[in-house]
């Protein structure tokens, strides 16, 4: 039987019809083991992207030779395809792979560029994630650039080396002629690939990016990278990032860059998926790598791979010089909020978020998500404040959030291995001196109410909610215009609407005889009203016209406002000279 190490694999990526979305993958395999056949596979899913997304639907054209002749091949799962080689060592595979899905995480094509989310694109040999692979990339007509983070194979143009197939499947390629510009910031070379245009500046993005790359930097006291690459999709609305061990994929709009919210947004999303590179990257859940390309990952810990990642985001920019602090302190003030105001941040804890990605909320919403879902980015990152503040008022300003982070990397490298929760845990309590226990039931494994004026007292910080003992009617349904029509497109628990028996879908006709068109912008025959009294809500549902009864309840909804305290404490001020960093 050959051993895995002489067993070589050299893909081919060409284009023959990109206009149509496709692209052409020949996979070469030479010293496999003398068997009747060989499966291959097509991962389920991409790391960093927690849904099922079944890559092998998009596969066509499969087909397999070897010595010289086609081979029987016979799919024998919904991602394995087995090839009869007849004990045959060597064997070529040809397939084709549409792609026409604009994300961060999906393969997409077109006439003037190729995006190759890779495990989207390559398959593997079944049993042999390790085995190294080479890629050579035949870009169409004029195009003339390839990015990624993958290495270059000296000598040989547009080919890149894998060491295993996690490392191929954690590499975007970028084919095309994207505008292509470096810096670099912490010992590292960074290359930005720009496709889709837009109104940037190439040497202010240069200074810019570099200072989140340094802030990044300095929590951790090293940069694993010798290189990074950013490859940047502009659109008339683009959004969203995906972290890789050595790369980004970013979405964003070509004509915001001039605008200081457009601008700083962009900045944002650059500090988010950069902090990835270690925070998930190799700081990471134990569940998360190796990984099982086949099915589900799961993890109670996206709270902190994610949720952290966005509590960051905005210590970066603080540290950076682009958010003042007043901004640092409204805007994560406005993240307690968001999460206080999600009616299912009630019922489901941090870790259950973390649990239930694959399933609920951000990748699968539907009408009642809100209701029963919070998101782990944003209870994440309120965890991620609260224990900040704690731990730096345990030490009296001496360590920090940033000092746990530093430790449990330093731990993963040392042990090449992820965390556990309970490892997690013991590392804040090592690091704080102080029993988290009661923090974990009560934030992590919980639902219990933050308590706001606590931890940003911590920090001299006053804290109010403005909506705190106001008697506001609430209706409780959010409505959309459709074809001319008010349509109600969610009901939140408890509302009046929701005990009224108010249903997603219905069309809203009147509201006490006023027609519902004239009322969406201000709802006055609510506004007008008071907490307790009712209002009779004429709907269309399934074609039948039927009257309601709404009850009206209280908007509990908080809103708050943050004030710096100038005659802080002592104590006060180091926490917060320790938590924000500068």
């Amino acid at each position: 039987m050959a051993a895995k190490s002489q067993v070589k694999i050299n893909f081919e990526v060409s284009f023959k019809e990109p206009q149509a979305h496709y692209a052409e993958v020949e996979m070469n395999m030479s010293g496999i083991a003398a068997k009747n056949y060989v499966d291959v596979k097509m991962p389920v899913w991409t790391p960093g992207s927690y849904l099922v997304r079944e890559f092998a639907k998009s596969v066509e054209s499969f087909g397999a030779t070897a010595n010289g002749k086609a081979v029987k091949v016979e799919k024998v799962t919904k991602n394995t395809w087995r090839i009869f080689n007849a004990k045959a060592n060597a064997v070529k595979i040809n397939y084709r792979v549409y792609a026409f899905e604009i994300s961060v995480r999906t393969a997409f094509i077109d006439a003037s560029h190729a995006f190759l989310s890779s495990a989207n694109i390559f398959m593997y040999p079944a049993g042999m994630i390790k085995t190294p692979s080479t890629v050579k990339i035949i870009p169409f007509g004029t195009w003339d650039k390839v990015s990624t983070g993958l290495e270059p194979v000296p000598g040989q143009k547009f080919t890149y080396t894998a060491s295993d197939f996690d490392i191929l499947f954690d590499s975007p390629i970028e084919v095309g002629n994207q505008d292509v510009f470096e810096f670099n910031a912490a010992g590292v070379r960074h290359e930005v690939a720009m496709y889709g245009g837009g109104n940037y500046d190439k040497e202010r993005l240069k200074v810019d990016m570099a200072k989140i790359v340094e802030q990044a930097t300095a929590v951790y006291g090293e940069n694993p990278n010798k290189h990074y690459t950013f490859i940047v999709h502009n659109y008339a609305q683009g959004g969203g990032g995906l972290e890789h061990l050595n790369s980004t994929v970013l979405g964003a709009s070509r004509n915001a860059y001039g605008t200081p919210r457009g601008y700083n947004g962009f900045l944002g999303l650059v500090a988010h998926e950069y902090h990835h590179l270690w925070n998930v990257k190799r700081l990471r859940p134990i569940a998360l790598g190796p990984f099982d390309y086949d099915n589900e990952n799961y993890t109670t810990n996206l709270w902190v791979a994610e949720g952290f990642t966005s509590y960051y985001e905005n210590k970066f920019m603080l540290r950076a010089g682009f958010t003042p602090q007043d901004g640092f302190v409204s805007g994560l003030a406005g993240a307690v909020g968001t999460v206080m105001n999600t009616p299912g941040s009630k019922l489901m804890s941090a870790a259950a978020s973390s649990f239930d990605a694959w399933i609920n909320g951000a990748y699968r919403p539907n009408e009642n998500s809100r209701n029963t879902f919070i998101s782990y980015y944003s209870k994440g990152e309120v965890v991620g404040l609260l224990m900040d503040l704690e731990i730096a008022n345990a030490t009296k300003g001496a360590k920090s959030l940033d000092d746990v982070m530093k430790a449990m990397y330093l731990q993963c490298k040392t042990l090449k291995r992820g965390y556990t929760d309970a490892e997690f845990k013991a590392m804040v309590e090592k690091i704080s001196g102080m029993n988290f226990t009661n923090f974990w039931a009560k934030y992590v494994n919980g639902t219990d109410e933050i308590e706001f004026a606590k931890y940003f007292g911590y920090a001299g910080i006053d804290i109010v909610n403005e909506n705190a003992g106001k008697s506001t009617p609430y209706f409780g349904a959010t409505t959309s215009r459709a074809t001319g029509k008010v349509i109600v497109t969610g009901v939140a628990r408890g509302s009046g609407a929701w005990n009224g028996g108010v249903n997603v879908n219905d069309e809203i006709v009147a509201i006490d005889d006023v027609p519902a068109e004239a009322l969406v912008e201000k709802m006055t025959q609510i506004s007008s009203k008071k907490v307790g009294e009712t209002v009779k809500v004429s709907i269309v549902r399934d074609g039948l016209k039927q009257d309601l009864t709404i009850t009206l309840t209280n908007n509990d909804a908080v809103k708050f406002k943050t004030t710096i305290k100038e005659d802080a404490t002592p104590q006060q001020l180091a926490v917060r000279k320790k938590w924000m960093g500068i």
